[in-house]
């Protein structure tokens, strides 16, 4: 499989990255490969390109699907198991946001939740009230999360391009209430 000099270093970099994401290096470069590939790719293709083993791109997609990234595509005819982007390049990533939400997000949430149940001690007043913030936190991103997770992705393009003028705008509406101070919005 001949790859551009820019796919390569884009597939290379890629790989460097997903250790930083919680995927090891040939998850990221499979990953990448697969979605600047204008055509299913299947193992031989993949191993091929990455000079790697067909074990390790066998291991690597099952990662990928786990993570519901990719998906098997059947080419008429042919026996082999294609692989393909499960999306558009929006709907990946909201995907990999929904898995570490799954993944990190939801446990903690929930060691926390019970953790505040059963807390009894009041010579803990200030760690409980610590928890108690940080399940606030928590359950205002999973509620966040759950509304940004529903938009359209032209929506959520347009919600991101607004970025810190949301910020500016909420400072104003908060300067223009009566009674309240700069330091209390």
């Amino acid at each position: 499989m001949q790859m551009s000099a820019e796919t390569e270093t884009f597939v290379v970099h890629f790989g460097e990255m997903a250790s930083r994401w919680g995927f090891n290096r040939t998850v990221g470069q499979m990953l990448a490969l697969i979605v600047l590939s204008e055509k299913p790719l299947n193992a031989d293709d993949i191993a091929q390109g990455l000079n790697v083993s067909r074990g390790n791109v066998s291991m690597a997609a099952k990662e990928l699907q786990s993570w519901r990234l990719i998906r098997v595509h059947r080419e008429p005819g042919d026996r082999k198991d294609y692989l393909v982007a499960n999306g558009s390049i929006w709907e990946l990533a909201q995907q990999v946001m929904a898995e570490r939400k799954k993944r990190e997000v939801d446990p903690t949430l929930s060691v926390v939740r019970g953790l505040l149940m059963d807390f009894d001690d009041s010579d803990h007043s200030h760690a409980r009230a610590q928890m108690q913030e940080m399940n606030d936190l928590l359950e205002l991103f999973t509620h966040w999360f759950d509304d940004v997770q529903n938009m359209k992705p032209d929506h959520l393009k347009a919600l991101m391009k607004m970025g810190a003028g949301v910020g500016r705008v909420l400072e104003m509406t908060s300067r223009l209430k009566p009674g309240k101070k700069d330091e209390e919005a």
